[in-house]
């Protein structure tokens, strides 16, 4: 059955994360309103609470008051979040603070030596088990530095600017391939001494940054679900209110609109210096696509779901420079290809990608979801396509990132 409608999605994930810790690194009271509520992100709140921020929840409004850090008592537990012990690593040490930090069994897998590096090139004291959780950091003095990302991640660069902020002197960011750009353009929003040019240029810090109050967008991520289950059900139609616009983040909508989908941009305008404005997504016959290295860090996230769309194509998908997806909260090459696989669809694995050679009709089955949200939640949609839904051995996972998933959906059902 067609969708139809006109939704709101709560706020941009990655964006909550970075409003809290910048919060943390003012002087006097921020308010944040439509935080979201995935569960990664209260693992920020609470890390942060447990250093001495203050801060309170109320309904989708955080209320959060920056000032001295303190020595965290107990190891900072980041649970299924690398956006959290990512960042935090770099900011506190950037703060000479000393911590321990600590996962669960998913994020204790996930590499971490792409962070420990260029934190130990600033002077940082690191201990790891093996490149990954728990690590400890020890205060040291630090000293700007000049490094080039050897990955597209968002995450590094966040971490070593956040570091940076700390550090004597300038510390200078090299991309190689542009990635999700919120840190740096808050922290230029919020009074960092920082430049924007072919490279990221950060000063230390030295005077708190600005108090703001504001209102986190739509996070385009968590609308990729309801977007590609537009695009591929006919007669479907649906307009997903303020959500985020950034170039970096909404390369999801670009590839729907190359795969023939419907795509409108409506009411655009800034918000804390970020674009923010409605999609429309209109459903029309969908035609297979190649996507290549350069454009995989701006729809990262949304591959699962871009696989499942594609298994509804005209022609074949071509998916390659993902190899990043091996080191998610599961293997979501391997997922994607298992499950699709399992709905009846011929799929090619690669060690950095895949080949999804369409089938217009899938059958429902049980989904293996290695306990990661965006393959639980992309398998959901695809039981949309069959005569009935697909059954997840864990629905909870989806919690970690989405809690509303099936309630927006039922509404749009309805």
């Amino acid at each position: 059955m067609p969708i139809r409608g006109v939704i709101n999605i709560p706020g941009d994930k990655s964006i909550s994360h970075r409003a809290l810790m910048l919060a943390s690194l003012t002087d006097g009271d921020c308010v944040i309103h439509n935080i979201s509520t995935a569960h990664d992100v209260e693992s920020t709140r609470n890390c942060l609470g447990q250093c001495g921020i203050i801060s309170s929840k109320e309904n989708e409004t955080v209320r959060i008051s920056g000032g001295t850090y303190e020595a965290p008592k107990s190891p900072l537990d980041c649970g299924n979040s690398g956006t959290t012990v990512r960042l935090l690593i770099g900011l506190l040490s950037g703060k000479g603070i000393p911590a321990i930090f600590k996962g669960d069994e998913s994020l204790s897998k996930r590499p971490m030596k792409r962070i420990i590096k260029p934190l130990r090139d600033f002077g940082v004291d690191i201990e790891s088990k093996n490149n990954c959780l728990p690590i400890k950091i020890t205060p040291r003095i630090l000293t700007g530095i000049t490094y080039t990302l050897p990955i597209a991640s968002a995450q590094v660069k966040s971490s070593i600017l956040l570091a940076g902020l700390g550090a004597a002197g300038e510390t200078i960011v090299r991309e190689n391939i542009k990635t999700r750009d919120h840190t740096e353009l808050m922290l230029m929003e919020l009074g960092a001494q920082i430049a924007i040019n072919e490279n990221i240029v950060v000063q230390s810090l030295q005077n708190p940054l600005n108090t703001f109050e504001m209102t986190i967008p739509g996070d385009p991520s968590s609308a990729a679900f309801f977007g590609a289950a537009a695009a591929m059900i006919p007669n479907s139609d649906i307009t997903i209110k303020n959500i985020l616009a950034n170039k970096t983040r909404i390369g999801f909508f670009s590839v729907l609109e190359k795969m023939g989908a419907g795509i409108k941009l409506k009411n655009m305008h800034k918000e804390c210096g970020e674009l923010v404005g409605d999609i429309q997504i209109i459903s029309r016959p969908i035609n297979g696509i190649d996507i290549t290295e350069e454009i995989v860090p701006s729809i990262i996230d949304e591959l699962p779901i871009i696989a499942v769309l594609a298994s509804q194509a005209d022609s074949p998908t071509t998916v390659s420079g993902a190899k990043e997806l091996r080191v998610k909260e599961s293997d979501r090459i391997n997922a994607v290809c298992v499950n699709l696989k399992n709905m009846g669809c011929e799929v090619i694995e690669k060690q950095d990608g895949f080949i999804i050679n369409p089938i217009n009709s899938l059958h429902h089955t049980n989904i293996n979801t290695f306990g990661d949200h965006r393959i639980a939640m992309a398998f959901t949609i695809a039981g949309l396509l069959t005569n009935e839904s697909n059954i997840l051995d864990d629905e909870g996972c989806i919690n970690i990132s989405f809690p509303e998933f099936n309630k927006i959906l039922d509404m749009l059902l309805q």
